[in-house]
C-alpha cells in the first residue's frame, strides 16, 4: 500500500501541510516580535489563524487529510525500517514521535475545520507538571522530563546539522544547486526546530526548580518568555527565520523524500 501512487501523493501532501504549519508559526513569531497581539503562538494557534479566514476550513481539511496519511507513513517507517544501530533506533523513535505530532495536528485541524475549538495541550501539560510537583519525588521526575526534551531537541538539531536527513532523500534528476539548497534549508530548519524544543525543555526544568508549573506550558510560553528577554524581539525574528527555512525545506522534502 505504501508504494501506491495515491499513498505517496498523500504522504507528500502531508509534508507540505507540515511546512504550512511551521510557516504560520513563523509568522506568529514575527507578529510577537513586533508587539502585535496574537493568540496562541504555537502550532494550534497557527491552525486557529487559518480557521478565522473565509476559506480556512477547506485548507484545514486538506491539512488534516495530508497529515493523517503522514501518520500512517511514519508509523510504517518506525515499524518496518531495517535499522539496527543505536542511531537508527533513535531515528525510529523520531519517526514514532513525528507520527504522534502529525496525528495531533491532523486531529486539531479537523476539529477546527468543523468549527469546534482545538484541544489545548497547555492545560493538559500544566495539570501533569502541577500534579507531579505536588509529590515528594515529583521534582526529580519533572527535571528528568525536561532533560529528555532538551536531549530530543539537541538530537533533532544534530540530525539536521549533520545532514543525516540526506539519507531519506532521492535527488536523482535534480541539479547540484537544488540539492545544495535543500540541504542548507534542512540544516538551518532542523537546527531551529531543535532549538525550540530544547528551549521548551529548559522551561520544564525551570518550572521544576522554581515549583512553578505554569512556566512549562508549551511553545506559546517559550516564545513569549523569549520575547521578554533582552534582545527578545531580535531573537524571535531569528527563530522565525529558522522556522521559515524549515517550512521551505518541508515543501522541497515533499518532492525529494523517499516514500516507501
Amino acid at each position: 500500500m505504501s508504494r501506491s501512487a495515491p499513498f505517496q501523493l498523500a504522504a507528500r501532501a502531508g509534508l507540505v501541510a507540515y511546512g504550512v504549519v511551521h510557516l504560520l508559526v513563523a509568522w506568529l513569531c514575527v507578529q510577537l516580535a513586533l508587539g502585535d497581539a496574537v493568540g496562541k503562538a504555537d502550532k494550534t494557534g497557527a491552525l486557529q489563524s487559518l480557521a478565522e479566514n473565509g476559506e480556512g476550513a477547506f485548507v484545514l481539511w486538506l491539512i488534516a487529510g495530508g497529515l493523517g496519511v503522514a501518520v500512517l507513513w511514519q508509523l510504517l517507517e518506525a515499524a518496518t525500517g531495517a535499522r539496527s544501530s543505536r542511531k537508527d533506533k533513535l531515528l525510529r523513535a523520531m519517526n514514532a514521535g513525528e507520527a504522534a505530532l502529525f496525528g495531533y495536528l491532523a486531529y486539531s485541524a479537523a476539529k477546527l475545520a468543523k468549527g469546534s475549538p482545538a484541544s489545548s495541550t497547555d492545560q493538559a501539560q500544566f495539570a501533569i507538571i502541577d500534579g507531579l510537583l505536588r509529590q515528594e519525588w515529583g521534582r526529580a521526575v519533572v527535571i528528568a522530563i525536561g532533560l529528555a526534551i532538551v536531549v530530543a531537541g539537541l538530537f533533532i538539531a544534530h540530525h539536521g546539522w549533520s545532514k543525516r536527513f540526506r539519507e531519506e532523500q532521492d535527488f536523482r534528476g535534480a541539479s547540484r544547486t537544488t540539492e545544495r539548497v535543500v540541504l542548507r534549508l534542512g540544516q538551518v530548519g532542523y537546527a531551529a526546530v531543535g532549538a525550540v524544543y530544547a528551549g521548551g525543555g529548559v522551561l520544564v526544568i525551570v518550572a521544576a526548580v522554581q515549583s512553578r508549573p505554569e512556566k512549562a506550558t508549551g511553545l506559546d510560553v517559550a516564545l513569549r518568555t523569549l520575547a521578554a528577554q533582552p534582545y527578545g524581539p531580535v531573537l524571535l525574528l531569528v527563530v522565525a527565520a529558522g522556522l521559515t527555512a524549515f517550512a521551505f525545506f518541508a515543501f522541497l522534502d515533499a518532492r525529494f523524500r523517499k516514500v516507501h
